[in-house]
């Protein structure tokens, strides 16, 4: 059996299924950051306490506080990204040994195909997974830059130079943590790829699922309401 053969086993339901989970991923991220909505995302409401600790920071003659919480930050994207790091390889190395899943993934499909549609089915995970790891990358990077130019604010609140340097660490804060939410939905949809394994018709439950879980998380979860609510009052 040739290569295009193997793949031909691969059906159209296929396709639609994998091009539904990109096209949930795109829109997900998409609603989520958009700006001006009538009902901000948890992600956009956030953005404005960024730029307020920022101003309130010049304030602050001791800024032990911020620079630990920043560095918390940087702890977090460096944590996911080094666990992407080891799911990445583990997934590599599911798709290097993919005949010793036939076994096993023919018991649940109950049909028999090539190794290679496995391969291609975890490499849709890997794809997925390699995509949030370069995201939280970047996010630490990100927050790097804004540590430098926290450090640029001058202590004197009534410099010129203080409340737009202040700003623009705000800027880069909230671009960090921004790249940091699209790496973690990544990660929620790579987790959703591996229902292909099971076929077309799982593929398109577990992205459907995924897509409620983060639309429920940033727009009708308590930590909205807590956000959405005037201050003192219970949420």
């Amino acid at each position: 059996m040739t290569l295009l053969d193997r793949l031909a086993l691969l059906t159209t339901l296929d396709a639609a299924a994998v091009g539904f989970l990109f096209l949930c991923w795109l829109t997900i991220g998409w609603w989520i950051e958009r700006e001006g909505a009538a009902r901000p995302s948890v992600s956009v409401l956030m953005t404005q306490y960024r730029s307020d600790w920022m101003r309130e920071m010049v304030t602050r003659d001791s800024r032990i506080f911020d620079a630990q919480l920043l560095a918390s930050l940087r702890q977090g994207t460096a944590f996911f990204a080094s666990t992407c790091v080891l799911a990445i390889g583990g997934a590599l190395a599911l798709i290097g040994n993919a005949e010793q899943l036939l076994g096993v993934a023919e018991e649940f499909s109950l049909t028999a195909v090539p190794a290679l549609i496995w391969q291609v089915k975890l490499s849709l995970a890997a794809l997925l997974l390699i995509s949030a790891f370069l995201r939280f990358v970047w996010s630490n990077r990100l927050f790097a830059y804004c540590a430098v130019l926290m450090g640029a604010v001058p202590n004197d609140s009534t410099h010129p130079d203080a409340l737009p340097r202040a700003a623009q660490a705000a800027e880069l804060n909230s671009r960090a943590a921004a790249n940091f939410n699209r790496g973690l939905r990544s990660m929620y949809f790579s987790l959703a790829s591996l229902a292909w394994v099971f076929g077309p018709l799982a593929l398109f439950g577990a992205t459907v699922t995924t897509l409620w879980v983060l639309w429920s998380h940033e727009f009708r979860s308590r930590p909205h309401a807590v956000l959405t609510s005037p201050p003192g009052a219970k949420p």
